[in-house]
């Protein structure tokens, strides 16, 4: 059996309940010209007792399908967002 995917990006939104919506960038280099551009793909992640708050950096990691579009699982929260 593979490992589990694992990944770090920002949390975007936190207005569901238990879960959350992260923000996953990444730099590639374009084909022909060789310039890199920054993608960013977004994935729900099931998020117990609510701890992960906007702008928090997190690391998600893969799990059973929990729901239509959730197939991610907050493990832990790397940096928290400065209060303003």
């Amino acid at each position: 059996m593979s490992a589990k995917s694992q990944l770090t990006g920002t949390v975007v939104s936190d207005k569901m309940e238990k879960t959350v919506v992260v923000a996953v960038e990444r730099q590639v280099r374009h084909d022909v010209y060789g310039k890199s551009q920054r993608k960013t793909s977004t994935f729900v992640a099931h998020n117990e007792n609510n701890e992960a708050k906007v702008g928090d950096t997190v690391a998600i990691a893969e799990s059973r399908p929990l729901s239509r579009r959730k197939r991610w699982v907050v493990t832990r929260v790397v940096a928290r967002a400065p209060q303003v």
